[in-house]
């Protein structure tokens, strides 16, 4: 018998959830355009796949707005946020906003290679296009080629989700 079955599924899921809410992680931001539309959404399940060639993933909820657009657009964008990008972290990552005006007073400018919105309070950003996607539970992983990566300016240090919250590191 699994242990999840012997312990009781939503109990598991518990448990597991508050183990890793213990692994500090990366906030980014991951945009799409569609049409005149912009998605974005707060991602910290985002790694380095490759260096040669460079790829990234992301993990999106399977039945989230930004994971449907990319059965249509093959290109999206990652923005590594900084430590003053808390608000837009918080505000992107609440579910059921509208579709439409998803950055409004977010600063951000458009990637020449894909066209998504670039959070400007960022340490970074990447674009690429997708290679493949493949469901993994309530997710499904996207895998993207690097079509460019750019440093950003500024120096206020780096955003981390801990213990469910988000923390600036300075």
């Amino acid at each position: 018998m699994s242990a999840s079955a012997a312990d009781g599924g939503e109990e598991l899921v518990e448990r597991y959830r508050a183990t890793m809410g213990r692994l500090p992680g990366g906030i980014t931001v991951v945009s799409v355009r569609h049409g005149t539309l912009d998605l974005a959404m707060t991602a910290t399940a985002v790694a380095s796949v490759s260096l040669r060639p460079p790829m990234v993933l992301f993990c999106v909820y399977s039945d989230a707005r930004l994971r449907e657009v990319l059965d249509e657009v093959d290109t999206w964008a990652v923005s590594i946020l900084d430590g003053t990008a808390a608000v837009a972290a918080e505000r992107l990552a609440m579910p059921g906003r509208p579709a439409f005006g998803q950055l409004i007073g977010v600063a951000h400018h458009r990637g020449e290679h894909s066209g998504a919105a670039l959070v400007d309070a960022a340490q970074g950003w990447v674009e690429c296009r997708t290679a493949w996607i493949r469901n993994a539970g309530d997710h499904d992983v996207v895998v993207g080629e690097v079509l460019d990566a750019r440093t950003g300016t500024t120096g206020a240090g780096a955003l981390v989700h801990h213990l469910g919250r988000v923390r600036p590191l300075t």
